[in-house]
């Protein structure tokens, strides 16, 4: 077998071996609900700009399952137990939009531990893609950010 012939042969078959590959990495499966997550959850939080007096940046991504596109324009609502009031208060709950890069941020008073764990909630619950609700915990109560990404399917 001529060099060239061969060095192609292995080079078309090394290229089929990465596609299936490639292809998996690029599918992302939908974030799941977990445990505990709509606990105190409040349907139709406002949309603010801050909840209470800030201090603490609540951030992350909203992207598509499948390709992972970025997803603009989603509402996702956010609550915790804070410095300021309870999980239960709705002056502890705000929604926010994503960017058009998919991205969220709010500003809000320090998380502090309830039930011995410093955690947040947040809730992607517009109705195009299926609910999820999260209930991340923090590393430490004195974190003062905590980043959560969204993976949604459709509805």
């Amino acid at each position: 077998m001529p060099l060239l012939a061969r060095r192609t042969l292995l080079a078309t078959g090394a290229a089929a071996l990465l596609v299936p590959a490639r292809a998996r990495a690029q599918t992302l499966a939908p974030t799941p609900t977990m445990r505990g997550g709509s606990n105190n959850y409040r349907p139709g939080a406002p949309i603010v700009d801050r909840i209470g007096g800030g201090g603490f940046t609540m951030t992350g991504t909203v992207r598509r399952a499948g390709d992972g596109a970025p997803l603009p324009g989603q509402r996702i609502q956010i609550w915790a137990h804070t410095t300021e009031g309870h999980e239960r208060d709705a002056a502890s709950h705000g929604a926010t939009l994503t960017s058009a890069d998919g991205v969220f941020t709010m500003d809000m008073p320090q998380i502090v531990p309830a039930f011995g764990q410093p955690h947040g909630h947040l809730a992607y619950d517009s109705g195009e893609y299926e609910t999820v609700f999260l209930r991340p915990l923090m590393a430490s109560a004195a974190d003062t950010r905590l980043e959560v990404h969204f993976v949604l399917q459709p509805a």
